[in-house]
Parts: structure tokens; C-alpha cells; sequence
């Protein structure tokens, strides 16, 4: 019988231990192992609780102390008098029971939490649309999943960040996509220094803490999301890997995001948005539809952006507005395949404020992704809108307009 360092470290802890509390390593449960770990600062001893010949009653484990569990003699209540357990059988010689041999000490690792921690206030959003709704489920401390569809770059991720930290609650993301499997999601080994680990994943993160869990662009995912079955009736979930079922703490929720209502797409828009199992979506008691903001929020969220920038032009910010306010309402009637989102307005802000407040310069860059034709029509549009570019003019040629008034729109903005 062999262990590695590590496990020989903690069993000569263990041996310390038990001396210094008075007591018996033939029967403590998991609070005491992690407290002979803590003792030498070694890692939870999985090694231990995984194996089935060291556990010896529900919630309780043996030690192994020189190669073999401990063994605790048991009073027998027929006689009065102390005997070993049945399992074992006392010779001539005392034989140690068989033991499991760990060939890669199995331990639990801790996730970088990095992005799981109440989200911080953007000083640059505006609450807009379903925003207050949002806030009072996630307040409430009720499971009650959310389903956020809408158009791509219209504020749905962004809105359940500020609403987390607006209600103060802690926020895991996930980014789905077709390949995302249950490792993924809920967890599991990892290679760390020569020693199996195993990690949980954001969804059992979220699950374990009471926090709030974002499945962004479920859409993609394909049928390995239904794993999550269980956890979207709030019901905890059994990691068969590590033998452990996990519960939902109080104030876990889910909220997932997709440009599509997961019945498939079928403007070609949105390649790779599938068709969600039906039983999936079921068990999302609502889905908020999230628009475009109007265009008076528009004006104030790029008031924002000029005010970061240090930007003062508020006739561009009302032509942008104008413009992509068109462009929509051209989209919607399906005379041209592609839109101009807030986030793309954004882009045109931060690109007006690199390229020397060239406008033109910076609506022809961020339109570029577009095909020929359609880039073509948005930028007429704009010449049209605004007279003060020449849209045959070089970057040279180009003098924009620049106001001496501060952007007040965005001023009186609660974010």
C-alpha cells in the first residue's frame, strides 16, 4: 500500500489532531477532515470520502493511520461488552481490510470567481424597457427564470448586469455555444500540478452560493443544455462524477438571453440560433422582449458616451439617432436586410471621437462590415440627413461641426 506525500502528511496530521481534540479517526465526518486539512494546509482529502472502504456511516469516514483505516471497537448492546464491527475479522493475525489504492490524489479546486461577484453600476447605462421588472424578480429572491429575447446589440445582456447590480446580486455568465457540453456547465476534473481536481462549474457556482446565473445566447446551445432540466424547476442536481448532489441555495436564479425565441431562425441573421427543446423553454414562466431603446433614451445614452469622451456635439448625437431610427423602421418593413444597433452607434461614437471628429469618416468605418450595397445606402441616408458633410469630400476636406454647448441629456440618467 502506497500514498502520495501529500496523503501522508495529512494522516500524520490527522494522528495530531486526534490527540489535541481527543478524538477517535476511526469515525469523523466532513467538518473534521477539513479542519486536520486546514491544521497543514493541504487540500480537502477527497481521497478519503470518495473511497468506500474508508467510510463507515453515514456522513462519517476512517482515517487511514499507518496504511489502514482505523478501526472502532462498538459496544454491543446485547452483552454489554465491546467488539469489532462485523466487517471485520479478528485472526491470529490481524489482517488491515483491502483498501482502494489511489494511483492520482482526487481534491477540489476553487474557480477563479472573477466575474461571478455583484456586477459594478455603468455610469454609462440607461434603464430602459423591462429594466424595473427585471430588478424586482431579482429583489424578490425567488426562483423565477427569465427568458430575454430580442435583436442583436440592443442592451439584453447589459440589462440583466446593471439589474444585478442594482438589486445587489451577485451574477455568473456563461456564454453558450454550440459546443457546450455539461463539464462545462456544471463541472468537472482538471489536471492541476500532477493531481486530478475536480471544479465546479458556474452553474453549480451559482447554485452553491444563491447567486443569479446568465446563460447568454442560449440559443446556440445544442441538446447537452438539457442537463439543466432539473435545475430549471429548482430542483438541485446529482454530479454523478463525484457522487454528490448539490441543492439550490436560497435567491439562485436564471435568467438566459437569445436573439431568437429558440423556434430557429429564419432571416439568416443569426447563424447557429437552433431550435430549443420545447420542454426547455416551458420552463421559463416568462420571456421579456427587449426593443430598441426610443429614441429619447438613444439621445441620452450617447449623451454618455460624448460626456466620457469629452466630446460636446449634440446635433451629431441627434442626427446618429434620426438616422439609425430609419434604418429600423426600413428593417422592420424588409426593404433592407441589416440594421444600425445601439452598440453599433456606440462604435460610431468611440470611432467620431478617434478620427478626429471626422463624422463621415467614422459612420464609413463602422459600416463597413455591411455589404457593399447596403453600406452604400446607410451612408446616402446620412448625407442626407446631415448637411454639414460633404460625402464626396476626402478626410482632409472634412470640417466637422463641433458645438460649444455641453451634451445635457444624459445628465439627469440614474446610472
Amino acid at each position: 500500500m502506497s500514498f502520495t506525500k501529500k496523503q501522508k502528511d495529512f494522516m500524520s496530521a490527522a494522528t495530531v489532531w486526534a490527540e489535541k481534540h481527543g478524538k477517535d479517526l476511526s469515525g469523523v465526518d466532513k467538518h473534521d477532515l477539513q479542519d486536520i486539512a486546514n491544521s497543514v494546509e493541504v487540500k480537502f482529502p477527497h481521497w478519503i470520502t470518495r473511497v468506500p472502504t474508508y467510510k463507515v456511516g453515514r456522513g462519517l469516514f476512517a482515517v487511514p493511520v499507518n496504511g489502514a483505516p482505523a478501526i472502532k471497537a462498538v459496544a454491543d448492546s446485547s452483552v454489554g461488552v465491546e467488539k469489532a464491527p462485523d466487517p471485520i475479522t479478528v485472526t491470529d493475525k490481524p489482517t488491515a481490510p483491502a483498501v482502494v489504492e489511489p494511483v492520482v490524489e482526487m481534491t477540489k479546486g476553487t474557480n477563479d470567481v472573477s466575474q461571478s461577484h455583484i456586477p459594478a453600476k455603468d455610469d454609462l447605462f440607461v434603464p430602459f424597457g423591462s429594466f424595473s421588472d427585471m430588478v424586482l424578480i431579482l429583489k424578490s429572491d425567488m426562483f423565477y427564470p427569465v427568458f430575454v429575447t430580442g435583436l442583436s446589440g440592443n442592451g439584453k445582456t447589459l440589462m440583466i448586469d446593471q439589474a444585478c447590480a442594482q438589486a445587489k446580486r451577485a451574477l455568473y455568465r456563461v456564454n453558450i455555444t454550440i459546443e457546450t457540453d455539461e463539464d462545462d456547465l456544471l463541472g468537472g476534473f482538471r489536471l492541476v500540478d500532477g493531481e486530478t481536481v475536480w471544479f465546479d462549474g458556474p452553474v453549480i457556482e451559482a447554485m452553491r452560493t444563491g447567486s443569479v446565473l446568465l446563460l447568454d445566447e442560449v440559443d446556440l446551445a445544442s441538446t447537452k443544455i438539457m442537463c439543466l432540466q432539473p435545475i430549471l424547476e429548482g430542483k438541485g442536481v446529482f454530479l454523478k462524477k463525484i457522487n454528490e448532489y448539490v441543492d439550490c441555495q436560497p435567491g439562485f436564479n436564471i435568467v438566459a438571453t437569445a436573439n431568437t425565441k429558440g423556434k430557429g431562425d429564419d432571416t439568416g441573421n443569426f447563424i447557429g440560433a437552433g431550435v430549443l427543446n420545447e420542454a426547455f423553454l416551458e420552463r421559463f414562466p416568462i420571456t421579456v422582449e427587449q426593443d430598441y431603446p426610443a429614441t429619447t433614451i438613444e439621445k441620452k445614452i450617447l449623451g454618455k458616451v460624448f460626456d466620457k469622451l469629452n466630446i460636446s456635439d449634440s446635433e451629431f448625437i441627434e442626427k446618429l439617432v434620426n438616422w439609425a431610427d430609419i434604418i429600423r423602421k426600413t428593417y422592420r418593413e424588409g426593404a433592407i436586410d441589416e440594421l444600425i444597433t445601439t452598440r453599433r452607434l456606440v462604435h460610431i461614437s468611440n470611432a467620431y471621437a478617434i478620427f478626429n471628429m471626422d463624422r463621415m469618416k467614422a459612420i464609413e468605418m463602422c459600416v463597413n462590415r455591411f455589404d457593399d450595397e447596403t453600406k452604400t445606402a446607410m451612408v446616402d441616408l446620412y448625407t442626407k440627413i446631415d448637411s454639414a458633410v460633404d460625402p464626396n469630400a476626402t478626410d482632409d476636406e472634412v470640417t466637422p461641426v463641433v458645438e460649444d454647448s455641453t451634451v445635457a441629456e444624459g445628465n439627469d440618467a440614474p446610472f
